[in-house]
């Protein structure tokens, strides 16, 4: 069996902070994956987060957690617990870019994204 680990490496990343990972806990114990995704892997009837802070901002995401929106419950997060969850998606971002860019073809009919532009 081979396993193809080529571009997987994620030593490059800094590692998650404790906000972020409280973020993490509480992105996962709201089940907020069932709505959104991530790197298009989740539910539907919310948007993509990947790189939601880069292209919106912290404060953007942040005004969407706190207050919810018509599709969107209010979960009645305190504040330490919304920043908890902007670090978490902050923490994402940084893992890469989706939808991809910019795509390699190889002779042999492998596809790999090209550096990223930002």
């Amino acid at each position: 069996m081979t396993v193809y680990t080529s571009g997987t490496d994620t030593t490059h990343l800094p590692p998650m902070s404790d906000q972020a990972r409280l973020g993490q806990n509480i992105y996962q114990d709201k089940n907020c994956i069932a709505c959104h995704q991530f790197y298009g892997l989740g539910g539907y009837m919310g948007p993509d987060l990947t790189n939601v802070i880069s292209t919106r901002g912290e404060a953007y995401a942040g005004a969407f957690i706190t207050s919810g929106t018509a599709r969107m419950p209010n979960f009645d997060l305190s504040p330490d617990e919304v920043s908890a969850l902007v670090a978490f998606l902050s923490a994402v971002d940084q893992t890469g870019t989706y939808p991809p860019k910019n795509y390699a073809v190889a002779w042999n009919g492998t596809v790999s994204q090209e550096d990223d532009p930002r």
